[in-house]
């Protein structure tokens, strides 16, 4: 994975790594905590690895928190014993907690070695994690093509990816609300934004591989935005424009869907179109980003400080027009007197 959370394993961790592969350990439960990676818990074995399996794994597993489980095997390869790697990650965990752990898994497997690691399994659900559950997960796996390395890397991405809240299971058919799944960089990169890591973040889509990905991401000064808009294609861009108004300092986060018009192909611009309200909903509701402006603008130069400004800050007529009756015509020559005769 390109970006990382910036979480890290502790010196405690790592120590008790290096002297837990020997064999005198059958589990090792891990956990995100103060912004490290964390040693939650361990067990030794009783049995053989199946014997020990569901006794010693199913009670590790917390039903609203994530973790991560290394699990010992009793087969062996050349570089010690072999382990089974499992990513813990319940449906109704937070969605923050998820986004971590998820983005966190590639630091772990560095730390503790991936060359032990024999297979890794994904699950959100006690079923997942069981013995039958891993037994399914190897026959499913066993009935496919021999992947490579890196494929069965990319395989598992795209599991966890599909199975974590940010990222959306399914494509809706209907060009009213079409949903793409969220590449790994773009979901990384986001917990930065949220964080306030960083300040821009721009989103394309990949028609082919039908998914939002990442296209570019960091800090960005309002004069060098209009820089980040293509033109002859489209795209979305979340900016957090930090400002002043009436003595506050705010920084406000703005949703900007930038489309050239008739530059960019038809299909583009209907998929674009399509998928706008749902990956906005899923901003707004599952990461409970709070968007304070969406616009949409078809040209670079319409992102100017000012427009953004008046934009999120509108203003106010307060003086109301008072309706003054009209004067009457002005009397011309000086006032006639009318006398009255009487009878």
């Amino acid at each position: 994975m390109s970006h990382q959370t910036g979480i890290s394993a502790s010196d405690d961790l790592k120590d008790f790594l290096s002297k837990a592969r020997d064999g005198h350990l059958r589990l090792i439960k891990i956990s995100i905590a103060n912004e490290k990676l964390e040693l939650s818990n361990s067990e030794s074995p009783s049995g053989t690895w199946e014997e020990d399996y569901d006794n010693l794994v199913i009670p590790q597993l917390e039903e609203k928190q994530p973790c991560y489980i290394m699990y010992r095997m009793d087969s062996k390869n050349n570089q010690g014993y072999e382990w089974l790697f499992i990513a813990w990650s319940p449906d109704f965990s937070p969605v923050r907690e998820k986004m971590l752990y998820a983005a966190t898994r590639s630091t772990l497997k560095t730390e503790f070695g991936t060359g032990i690691i024999k297979n890794e399994m994904f699950g959100t659900v006690q079923e997942d994690i069981s013995l039958a559950g891993y037994k399914k997960h190897l026959v499913a796996q066993n009935a496919k093509a021999p992947l490579t390395a890196a494929e069965e890397e990319l395989e598992f991405i795209k599991q966890s990816e599909t199975r974590t809240d940010i990222h959306i299971d399914t494509k809706h058919q209907t060009m009213k609300s079409l949903s793409f799944p969220i590449s790994d960089d773009a979901a990384h990169r986001l917990v930065d934004f949220l964080k306030g890591k960083i300040n821009y973040k721009l989103q394309k889509l990949n028609i082919s591989g039908e998914s939002i990905e990442l296209a570019d991401s960091g800090d960005v000064s309002i004069r060098q935005l209009p820089s980040k808009v293509p033109t002859e294609a489209a795209r979305y861009h979340l900016f957090a424009y930090k400002h002043t108004h009436e003595g506050d300092t705010l920084n406000s986060k703005v949703f900007i869907y930038s489309m050239p018009g008739y530059k960019c192909p038809i299909k583009e611009r209907m998929l674009y179109s399509a998928c706008k309200n749902t990956f906005i909903s899923q901003l707004e509701e599952t990461l409970k980003l709070e968007i304070e402006k969406k616009l949409e603008i078809d040209d670079a130069s319409e992102l100017t400080e000012e427009f953004l400004y008046d934009e999120l800050h509108p203003k106010k007529n307060i003086a109301t027009m008072k309706f003054e009756k009209p004067k009457g015509p002005a009397r011309k020559g000086p006032r006639k007197l009318i006398k009255t005769t009487k009878l």
